[in-house]
């Protein structure tokens, strides 16, 4: 499940990209309201958790925005404004739930898996399977073949995405955002060297090649694909 924060405030962004993704959400960060915006109407999310005070522009006309461009998105506002007429606005323009700051995280949690079990989006998904590899979500397991795949949380993570986007070619500056939550930098090679070390782990052994180098473009997650 691909969740999308926008949250101006770092440590509170932070705190909440790390619980989701361990609770095993694809979790995008998004820490202004143009960059939020674009990426709510660019990419497809089935959630989207949405600060209300944002430097630039307000949550309220995010909301607006979306929906009327016929965005059905759920949306969970976060903000420290907790009058009733504040809640009231945010809710009739459109939002399907409201949670006051300072908030627990297992009550964020808890309204999330809420929204994503109403009709808007399909059911959490604890599996994740292509060919003989296997991703246990709740748990962070690989296995191929029925072996065990030691990975680390950035190289899970990564392996998620590709997964998830099956046959779709990723370019370095989309991982760069997905998986680190940065702009890509052409000068590093950090994109390649984790691609490498993934490839090794999952690939490395096995006859059949799973990840995949399209030159000049980026890297795919393919069964069928065998052009390296």
């Amino acid at each position: 499940m691909r969740l999308l924060i926008v949250e101006d405030e770092q440590k509170t962004g932070d705190y909440l990209k790390q619980g989701l993704s361990e609770a095993g959400f694809l979790v995008s960060l998004a820490r202004t309201g143009l960059d939020g915006h674009h990426l709510a109407m660019t990419e497809e999310f089935d959630l989207l958790i949405l600060d209300v005070m944002l430097p630039d522009v307000d949550g309220w006309r995010i909301l607006q925005s979306l929906r009327e461009s016929g965005q059905k998105t759920p949306v969970l506002f976060l903000s420290a404004r907790d009058n009733v007429d504040d809640r009231v606005k945010g809710l009739e323009l459109g939002a399907d739930d409201y949670l006051v700051k300072p908030f627990a995280f297992a009550e964020v949690l808890a309204r999330v898996r809420t929204l994503l079990r109403r009709g808007q989006a399909p059911a959490i998904v604890d599996q994740l399977q292509i060919g003989d590899l296997i991703l246990d979500i709740p748990r962070r397991r690989v296995t191929r073949q029925g072996k065990k795949v030691n990975l680390s949380h950035k190289e899970f993570c990564l392996l998620e995405l590709l997964v998830r986007r099956q046959g779709e070619v990723l370019t370095r500056s989309l991982i760069a955002s997905q998986v680190w939550d940065m702009n890509f930098d052409s000068d590093t090679n950090v994109i390649d060297v984790a691609i490498r070390r993934l490839r090794k782990k999952v690939d490395e052994g096995f006859d059949v090649k799973l990840i995949h180098t399209i030159r000049g473009m980026g890297y795919t997650l393919d069964l069928e694909r065998n052009d390296d």
